[in-house]
């Protein structure tokens, strides 16, 4: 068997947008994240730091799936997985938004959430 590349971590999630300042204000004024340095790139984007070198990357290209019908509960959808300190005060910020989610179907301490675009977010407590 060949040698393992022994991948080591998810460095960054790449998400497709088609408004950078309504997803701005869903990823700032919902959840929170604050913005870091992007180099110059051909197409409008924003990185988010979410600390140990992982990073979320918004990106306003062209959503090759932006037609395709997404499942009721984002935890049967391709989705990223963030970590949140308190799920209770996230619950809060949604609802006090207006923006839908569900919790996790296993019982586990986690809920899914769809920014503008549709891209599924699943919160899961980690303290």
């Amino acid at each position: 068997m060949a040698e393992s590349p022994h991948i080591a971590g998810l460095l960054h999630a790449g998400l497709l947008v088609s408004d950078l300042a309504h997803a701005q204000a869903f990823y700032e004024g919902v959840l929170g994240l604050a913005p870091c340095p992007r180099p110059e790139l051909p197409y409008p984007g924003i990185w988010y730091d979410l600390g140990g070198g992982q990073q979320l990357h918004l990106m306003r290209l062209p959503n090759p799936d932006a037609a395709a019908a997404r499942p009721e509960h984002g935890g049967r959808d391709r989705h990223v997985a963030l970590g949140a300190g308190d799920l209770a005060a996230l619950a809060r910020r949604l609802d006090a938004a207006g923006i839908a989610y569900t919790t996790s179907k296993s019982g586990r301490a986690a809920l899914f959430c769809r920014d503008p675009d549709a891209n599924t977010l699943e919160f899961v407590e980690h303290r």
